[in-house]
């Protein structure tokens, strides 16, 4: 009898969570008012309370630093530059090759689960805990990016591929087995896709390699991050447009028209060999060390059960659970803020609302859209930091405009696609009754897709003294506590896994 009545109640539950989940997302309006309803509710519990006394006077001396911009001596920006640009390079390299060995075994649920396991992790975690191993070297910087970004090149080459004509397989011999028709017919079809997204990939990995100064490594964010806590806001200012130089530039520098790409890319990975800092030896015996014991508990290593199941209680409900809340309110914010700003930048970049070649509104707001994507959100946090003080503030703000940039960019590109009417109205009708209709789904999409992104950006900006996850997690590193450290990785990785899976939900269900 109780068992049918937990099957009953179970069965219950489940039609009621079906139908709940159904209404709510079943379109995008609903969808939409869903998003807004909860951001209106994480307001009254988010931490976001200005702490600094006077914030325009932070503000006004960076403003004044941004109109006089200088830089620091040739040999430091020289060297910062070639050190970013050779984490990142060698970095992508591995991991698109490691990528596409995986790509070919992705059916696998194993595969499936390993690659989103590393790829849930964020660069700046990956970044602390290799350093424990081998310090701040060029090991630590490279493996830092190349072990999420392996899991990345996997799960899309894998997208890409599943996406490509069946019909030039047909004509493989149904005997070939599936490395043959992975190397005779899907990777010829996907390969311009594949070069394309790895190109992608790399300017993603220029802005991780940047932030992994904040943990110390000699790039580019180093010296920004010294130069903002100094209150060198004219340095700060020209090391940014060193970086927003150096974005731009790709185009060029990394052009195989002139010079084949077969041959471009080993020249710049031994360039990039040669530029890596030197790094110390490091002993397999304290690799083991670490690996084997120190990011264990100790009740654990000792086998008592009891001291075990009480240590990750404590670190779950006094640690954990508190810092999940805010990770997740925070991002709530952001994202509800990320919509609304988009749906205010993108008409304005559009040549569908300003047709004219040479349109100085439209040439302005794709130079900000620019900006805002290009630099990382963990430097808007610092700079949001230090003029509104350690709240959820600057966590928002910093992703909220990184990713309206990105999206609001994408979203352009997507309205000057639209064929319009003839006839169709002009001004604030056309935003609001022809384009922005016609656009809707394609933005709520893209912005399902960088929910995960931000709620990972809103772990990690805790390092900056946000009390999101990266704040326990840097204090657990900094404590030698890297069994906590450990601990609250997996809690952010799983909760990064649960986000990705219900937006695809949500998108399926919209």
């Amino acid at each position: 009898m109780g068992q049918r009545l937990r099957v009953l109640f179970s069965s219950l539950f489940s039609s009621l969570f079906s139908s709940l989940f159904s209404f709510l997302f079943k379109s995008h309006r609903n969808l939409s008012v869903t998003f807004i309803i909860v951001g209106l509710l994480c307001l009254p519990f988010a931490d976001l309370v200005i702490y600094q006394v006077d914030p325009w006077q932070e503000l006004s001396r960076m403003g004044q630093g941004i109109m006089q911009p200088s830089f620091p001596e040739l040999s430091i920006l020289a060297d910062s530059v070639m050190i970013t640009v050779a984490f990142a390079l060698i970095a992508v390299s591995g991991a698109a090759f490691l990528g596409l060995i995986l790509a070919l075994f992705f059916h696998s649920r194993s595969v499936r689960i390993f690659s989103a396991s590393i790829r849930s992790v964020h660069e700046l975690f990956w970044g602390l805990i290799f350093m424990q191993v081998y310090g701040l070297s060029a090991t630590t910087g490279v493996l830092a990016i190349l072990v999420p970004f392996t899991g990345i090149f996997a799960k899309m080459f894998a997208e890409i591929i599943e996406q490509q004509s069946p019909v030039p397989n047909s004509t493989i011999s149904p005997q070939a087995d599936r490395c043959s028709q992975y190397l005779f017919s899907w990777l010829p079809q996907a390969w311009p896709q594949m070069v394309s997204y790895t190109r992608y990939r790399f300017e993603c990995a220029l802005r991780s390699s940047t932030i992994l100064g904040f943990i110390g490594l000699p790039t580019l964010g180093f010296y920004l991050e010294t130069a903002f806590k100094q209150g060198q806001y004219d340095e700060a200012a020209g090391l940014l447009l060193s970086f927003f130089i150096l974005i731009a530039s790709i185009r060029w520098w990394l052009n195989s028209r002139w010079v084949p790409a077969y041959l471009l890319i080993p020249c710049y990975l031994v360039l990039a060999f040669i530029a890596l800092p030197d790094s110390p030896q490091v002993y397999g015996s304290s690799l083991l060390q670490f690996v084997t014991h120190d990011i264990w508990p100790k009740a654990l290593l000792t086998g008592d059960v009891g001291a075990s199941i009480d240590w990750y209680q404590h670190q779950l409900l006094d640690i954990a659970l508190p810092a999940l809340w805010q990770t997740l309110l925070l991002s709530q914010l952001a994202l509800v803020l990320t919509g609304l700003l988009v749906l205010l930048f993108y008409p304005w970049a559009s040549q569908v609302f300003f047709p004219k070649k040479l349109s100085l509104m439209r040439g302005f707001a794709r130079t900000l859209l620019l900006v805002l994507r290009s630099v990382p959100e963990m430097i808007f946090a610092f700079v949001f930091l230090l003029v509104f003080g350690p709240s959820g503030i600057p966590a928002v703000f910093a992703l909220a405009l990184h990713n309206a940039g990105l999206i609001s960019y994408l979203l352009m590109r997507h309205s000057q696609q639209l064929t319009l009417r003839a006839d169709s109205s002009q001004g604030l009708n056309q935003y609001f009754y022809e384009v922005t209709p016609r656009v809707y789904p394609h933005f709520l999409s893209l912005l399902l897709y960088r929910w995960e992104v931000i709620i990972r950006e809103s772990a990690i900006l805790g390092i900056l003294g946000i009390t999101t996850l990266g704040f326990y997690i840097d204090s657990a590193f900094e404590d030698m506590r890297f069994d906590r450290a450990l601990f609250l990785i997996v809690i952010a990785a799983l909760l990064n896994i649960a986000v990705d899976s219900f937006s695809r939900k949500v998108r399926a269900a919209s």
